[in-house]
């Protein structure tokens, strides 16, 4: 039997248990062998650049994910030190698998709304699946019209006949009232962020006097 992997991409800037809840979700739910979990090393989607290094995100989810099965930090796009865009992190992953493995790449429903506007967009499904996380308690975006061809066209509700890449499934994972940008903002104004972070993650924020007073 081939593997099955998933790719779980993102700033985190930290990366809190909203996004481990996530990983976790597309391991489960997909019955996946692992999941590479990639922060990004340079993001070019964001106006600013992240208050934590790439090597201290690299090791905030090192941290979170410690102990997890089937969970693991990968630092390719940081090694990258430019603009690492998916299409190219997917190629990479996609040639130390070999063309046998099956492939998820999991995004979010906001993502799938600018997914028309990524680099190279449509090789994306000849190289994985695409496993989108909607959340309840968010309304469904409105989609490209290319975009919304394929998100008719490749969804399957079921793995009766699973594929090495280019079908869709949703996702759907219990709303979490957690984000990055909020957890920052709490940080620099000194409240306490228990039960948002890992203990370790939180550690060693204090460790590394992240995020304080930089709201």
């Amino acid at each position: 039997m081939s593997v099955r992997v998933g790719l779980f991409g993102g700033t985190f800037d930290p990366m809190h248990l909203a996004h481990l809840r996530m990983a976790c979700a597309l391991r489960d739910e997909l019955s996946l062998d692992r999941v590479h979990v990639v922060p990004a090393g340079v993001p070019y989607h964001r106006a600013r650049a992240p208050q934590a290094s790439p090597a201290q995100r690299l090791e905030m989810v090192r941290l979170t994910l410690a102990g997890q099965p089937g969970l693991l930090a990968d630092d390719r796009e940081i090694r990258r030190q430019r603009p690492a865009y998916t299409v190219e992190t997917l190629e990479s992953l996609r040639a130390e698998l070999g063309a046998d493995a099956e492939l998820w790449l999991l995004i979010g429903g906001d993502s799938l709304a600018a997914l028309h506007t990524w680099r190279r967009w449509p090789q994306l499904l000849q190289l994985a699946n695409l496993a989108v996380l909607q959340r309840p308690d968010l309304p469904c975006p409105a989609l490209d019209p290319a975009v919304a061809v394929l998100w008719q066209a490749r969804q399957v509700a079921d793995f009766s006949k699973r594929t090495h890449y280019g079908t869709i499934r949703a996702l759907t994972l219990p709303a979490l009232a957690v984000s990055a940008t909020a957890i920052r903002q709490a940080l620099a104004d000194g409240q306490p962020c228990d039960g948002l972070l890992a203990p370790a993650v939180l550690d060693y924020i204090h460790q590394q006097q992240l995020y304080c007073g930089q709201p």
